[in-house]
């Protein structure tokens, strides 16, 4: 009698784990198959990217646009990749579109887009500082601060650090910074700090 009912509580064990387990997979397999299309091949991107594979991340971030035109994390991922490659002009237009179509379409309550939106205008800032733009640099970083001063701050949630020795500055330093610089006479202006500069960090939020 005793042997039976060892024998029974173990199915029972056994079986209360598995179906444990077949609920958990389920649970994993439905939440990847209603993803957003392009959302899979975003991720794929943001790999690629910090794995400085970019062509592999431009592919995939292609494949996403095809399956969501305007998906906002592939264009994004995009435009992280030719800032990697130093291909600034068509970085900036990356950007530029992105910013254009967030304005016209994000919504007060989405956070990640708001997020995403000032991310946009931070590495359009970066752009136009490396090409010396300053001014234009300068309204950009502050666009970014005054959209969603949390996401841009500093190098947090997300950000892709992209080979640096030196200490970054963060948008909210460097837009100080510049503002600082800009109300000297031009003779005395100091624009560029070669270490710091070229180890300012690439926004994007978490989850795009």
């Amino acid at each position: 009698m005793n042997a039976n009912a060892n024998i029974i509580k173990r199915f029972v064990i056994y079986m209360a784990i598995l179906t444990f387990v077949m609920f958990t997979v389920w649970g994993f397999v439905r939440s990847f198959m209603n993803r957003p299309p392009g959302d899979y091949e975003t991720e794929v991107c943001d790999i690629r990217l910090k794995d400085k594979k970019y062509n592999e991340a431009l592919e995939a971030a292609h494949t996403a646009l095809e399956k969501t035109p305007n998906h906002r994390g592939a264009v994004m991922c995009k435009a992280l990749v030719f800032i990697s490659q130093k291909k600034y002009l068509e970085a900036n237009e990356e950007l530029t579109n992105l910013i254009n179509f967030l304005e016209k379409n994000v919504k007060d309550d989405d956070k990640t887009g708001i997020g995403t939106l000032a991310a946009a205008y931070a590495n359009r800032g970066i752009i136009k500082d490396r090409n010396k733009n300053y001014e234009g640099a300068l309204q950009d970083y502050v666009k970014a601060l005054g959209i969603d001063y949390v996401a841009v701050a500093g190098p947090g949630l997300g950000t892709i650090i992209l080979n640096y020795k030196f200490k970054s500055s963060s948008v909210k330093e460097r837009a100080l910074y510049l503002n600082e610089q800009l109300q000297l006479p031009e003779s005395e202006r100091v624009l560029r700090i070669k270490e710091l500069d070229e180890g300012q960090v690439m926004h994007k939020p978490g989850k795009l």
